[in-house]
């Protein structure tokens, strides 16, 4: 694959079609990892709002013709006592799996970045399951540190 013909974008309502593949292929992705996953049909986000959102900036890769990634980013309320009153929420990072390592992704985070810096934000955050090593490695690559372990325990 040739990165230099990867085109990132902003998505579009034309793009609903694959980005419903995507949420469904990542759904899937994530079902080891989660066992609170509900059986599906199922959705994570309400997509064709998203996209129409003009708060919210919401990227896909496309190449050849093809998407083969995406991501969004959402300013979010930081709780009170935090230094910052607002942080860019990173979330839909999904690339089709021949894709993965090839720096697709981090093509996704720029354009976030870069979507964020708009905003003027500079906390970014996302959440990514703890056994996702792969996903772990891929964000500490681009920078990001784990900051805090959620934990459950689910009672009988």
């Amino acid at each position: 694959m040739e990165l230099d013909k990867v085109i990132v974008r902003e998505a579009s309502l034309k793009d609903l079609k694959d980005l419903l593949r995507f949420e469904q292929e990542l759904i899937e992705a994530e079902r080891p990892f989660d066992p609170t996953i509900r059986p599906s049909p199922l959705h994570y986000y309400d997509l064709e709002k998203l996209i129409k959102d003009k708060q919210i900036g919401i990227y896909v890769a496309e190449y050849k013709g093809k998407l083969i990634s995406s991501g969004y980013g959402m300013a979010r309320k930081a709780r009170h006592y935090l230094d910052h009153e607002e942080y860019a929420y990173l979330g839909f990072m999904y690339t089709v799996p021949e894709y993965r390592g090839k720096g697709v992704n981090f093509m996704i985070l720029d354009a976030l970045k870069m979507w964020v810096n708009k905003q003027g934000l500079t906390e970014l955050r996302l959440t990514v399951y703890d056994e996702n090593i792969p996903a772990i490695k891929a964000y500490e690559k681009a920078g990001f540190q784990k900051h805090i372990v959620e934990m459950r325990l689910r009672e009988k």
